[in-house]
């Protein structure tokens, strides 16, 4: 065979590869207002960055006339590229050959991207449209699952690693993207469940679409296995773009810094009246976050999940931070099971990114009641106590207004290697609200007075005036300053400059265990 000849055999191998299962095949994709698997990686990396590995692999089965059906790139496309510069590692599954189904061979695709991105240094996207283990390769197909969950929980806390759902995902194929950090779905199009419809109504005998049963809608908003659910693909992958520049590239890196024009020290006038008078009426912990870090820029993480709590990632100075922040306008802040778990593993990614925490309190408690105690809110609430003790990264702290009871120490107290604890004038740091208090203490007073109601209400404002405040705490050194609300960007840039060099440990061991 001439040169020539090889090389047009190696152009067309390429060609082949590249038309994926065909034109009629990338004509369905498209009608299903889906983009394919190539289509993706376009918009995710920097142009022209893409460096495509193993494209020119085929699977190794010849069962049930796979022999006859042999696709170059076996469904999934692999390799690395830019983002902002930035190296990542990415799979995308190419929903066009075998519906995107994962073979051994697919599967070893993908596990020599993760193990070159584990070895490197970079993160790993994984772009998830397949229609499952590919059946006619039976064991051979669960075990290349297997492999990709190994390498996912190894990788884990050393790389980031974050998974964009744009098709179906179901099966044993779901608990890779559940490994990784952050999961991305798309309305209408993406689908996540263990069973289907059909084996549902099979063994519960309920009738339940595709989307109730795992659609993006149901992900981010009830079960919360979905961070981000994104209006098209286009927005999930310039989503995904979005958060990379928040994040370091591995464990030992730091986040990137971003440049800002907002100055430093910028004081905002509108937070020194943001708390109503009334303890009890709310107020959007949101605009207090906007008002505080680089230039109103926030990308919150399970917005749609748990609203009692906010968490995600911003600037302050330049520098990323992970903002974690009780809610008064939903259910007045209060911690429940889903806000504790939800805030706990966003602290512990941070932490093991190296990404400061600022933590804004305004927390009444832990939600008492028969359901919270029998669904195990002691130990789900344990888990971000945990999450916050175990952290080592610089940490700071805002009080707005309520920090009470156990919930004050949860929300990166002090006591907990809290590195700069702050509070502002309304702060009310005590056991438990005053009426309740009021009640408790003086119980007996008010069972003989002659007008309990005015009573009470008089030994509540008692209680109020003493302990509703921050200045006890102040006096104890549990806060390390009560600082004018305005000021409170410059407080906290100023702190993330003095904590820039800290160094805390762990004792040696294992891994913790962590009250699952």
């Amino acid at each position: 065979m001439q040169h020539t000849d090889k090389l047009n055999e190696l152009k067309n191998k390429k060609k082949s590869a590249l038309e994926g299962g065909g034109a009629k095949r990338i004509e369905s994709q498209h009608k299903k207002g889906k983009l394919t698997a190539r289509e993706r990686i376009d918009i995710l990396l920097d142009k022209g960055s893409f460096h495509e590995m193993d494209m020119l692999v085929r699977h190794h089965s010849d069962s049930f006339g796979l022999d006859k059906q042999k696709y170059y790139g076996d469904g999934v496309v692999t390799g690395y590229g830019r983002i902002d510069g930035r190296l990542v590692y990415l799979f995308s599954q190419d929903f066009t050959v075998f519906g995107g189904s994962l073979s051994e061979a697919h599967g070893e695709k993908i596990c020599k991207i993760m193990d070159l991105a584990l070895k490197n240094g970079a993160p790993v996207i994984g772009i998830n449209d397949s229609g499952g283990a590919r059946i006619q390769e039976g064991v051979a197909s669960l075990g290349a699952y297997a492999e990709i969950f190994l390498r996912n929980t190894l990788a884990s806390g050393v790389i980031p690693q974050i998974s964009a759902v744009v098709g179906p995902c179901a099966g044993g194929a779901v608990y890779s993207p559940a490994i990784t950090d952050f999961i991305f779905m798309v309305e209408k199009t993406s689908h996540m469940f263990v069973t289907g419809p059909n084996v549902v109504k099979t063994v519960t005998h309920e009738n339940v679409t595709f989307d109730e049963l795992g659609g993006s809608s149901t992900h981010s908003q009830k079960s919360g296995v979905a961070h981000f659910n994104e209006k098209s693909e286009v927005d999930c992958l310039l989503h995904i773009r979005r958060l990379m520049t928040f994040i370091p590239q591995n464990n030992a890196e730091e986040p990137p810094e971003k440049e800002t024009k907002d100055p430093a020290d910028r004081t905002e006038p509108k937070l020194d009246s943001i708390i109503p008078a009334s303890a009890s009426v709310p107020y959007d912990m949101k605009e207090i976050i906007t008002f505080v870090v680089d230039d109103g820029d926030f990308m919150e993480v399970h917005e749609e999940y748990a609203g009692n709590i906010i968490v995600g990632f911003a600037r302050c100075g330049g520098k990323s931070v992970g903002i974690i922040a009780n809610q008064p306008t939903m259910m007045a802040g209060v911690l429940n099971i889903n806000a504790s778990v939800k805030a706990a593993r966003f602290v512990r990614f941070c932490d093991a990114f190296n990404i400061p925490l600022v933590t804004f309190v305004d927390v009444p408690g832990f939600l008492p009641g028969t359901e919270q105690e029998w669904q195990g809110i002691i130990r789900h609430g344990a888990k971000l106590l945990y999450a916050y003790c175990e952290a080592t990264v610089p940490k700071i702290t805002v009080i707005t207004r309520k920090a009470y009871g156990g919930a004050y120490d949860v929300m990166s107290s002090k006591h907990i290697r809290g590195d700069v604890n702050l509070a502002w004038p309304t702060a009310e740091i005590a056991v438990m609200g005053p009426k309740g208090a009021a009640e408790i203490i003086f119980k007996k007073e008010l069972e003989q007075a002659e007008k309990p109601e005015e009573l009470l209400q008089e030994r509540t404002e008692e209680y109020g005036d003493k302990f509703a405040n921050p200045y006890i705490a102040a006096e104890r050194g549990y806060i390390d300053d009560v600082i004018q609300p305005s000021t409170t960007r410059q407080e906290i840039i100023s702190a993330l400059q003095m904590l820039e060099n800290k160094v805390d440990t762990n004792p040696k061991r294992k891994h913790g265990n962590i009250p699952l």
